[in-house]
């Protein structure tokens, strides 16, 4: 017995992946990728808000890195978080700003111009929709003074959308597929490693830095997808 797929949804499904259609390829994968993120955003809000065994873990992990601190390491997380926090953020902004500016890439610089303060001002929102408070230790490594709230984390928000914006323009800029991969992973680890140095200092528990990537990757698939499909339509 054989299956034969229909006509219509064959040209359908062809349209959905072929690069070339107004709505096609890109507007395709930013929506699964929006989807995605909303879903694990919202399984890990959940989770949160009903108090149930992620907040045990949030809070075994959490001891566990600041039992077991050694000291160099200490000294590079806290490296780590300051260059990611809001003024390095925004050195690091300009000068991509202005790297864009100089490749004549507009619509990147179109699109790091709404994305970065885009998600600064969603990570303030959630937080003030969520107000969960910081983990505490009677000893901390680093006397971080923070008055804000803890869920989602800003530092990994704004880093993993700033590496992930990068890694998007590398990605276009590279055809090999090795490449590609390489710099995907790459902008991964940085994304994870300064949400590591969050919990590892004691700034974040490990649900608000996932909750902060899944954000993030939300916000940028729709600014990308807006991106791409603008571009697209003034024929750039």
């Amino acid at each position: 017995m054989t299956f034969s797929v229909p006509s219509k949804l064959r040209q359908f499904l062809a349209a959905r992946l072929s690069p070339d259609g107004e709505f096609g390829l890109y507007l395709s994968v930013g929506v699964a990728l929006l989807l995605a993120a909303t879903w694990l955003f919202g399984a890990i809000a959940d989770a949160v808000m009903d108090a149930g065994q992620i907040i045990v873990l949030d809070q075994q992990v959490s001891q566990w890195f600041h039992v077991h601190a050694i000291g160099w390491v200490t000294a590079v997380m806290v490296v780590v978080t300051h260059l990611h926090g809001v003024a390095g953020m925004i050195v690091i902004t300009v000068l991509l700003g202005a790297y864009f500016y100089w490749k004549k890439a507009r619509f990147w610089l179109l699109t790091l111009a709404v994305a970065m303060p885009g998600v600064m001002v969603l990570n303030v929102l959630l937080k003030y929709t969520f107000l969960r408070a910081r983990p505490s230790f009677e000893t901390p490594l680093l006397q971080l003074n923070l008055s804000s709230y803890s869920f989602p984390s800003g530092h990994t928000a704004t880093a993993t959308l700033l590496y992930g914006l990068i890694a998007a323009y590398l990605v276009c800029q590279t055809p090999k597929w090795g490449a590609r991969a390489a710099i995907v992973v790459a902008a991964v680890l940085m994304a994870a490693l300064v949400g590591l140095s969050r919990i590892y200092l004691g700034a974040h528990y490990p649900s608000d830095v996932l909750a902060a990537m899944a954000e993030s990757c939300g916000w940028l698939a729709v600014c990308l997808t807006a991106s791409a499909h603008l571009r697209r339509r003034l024929g750039a």
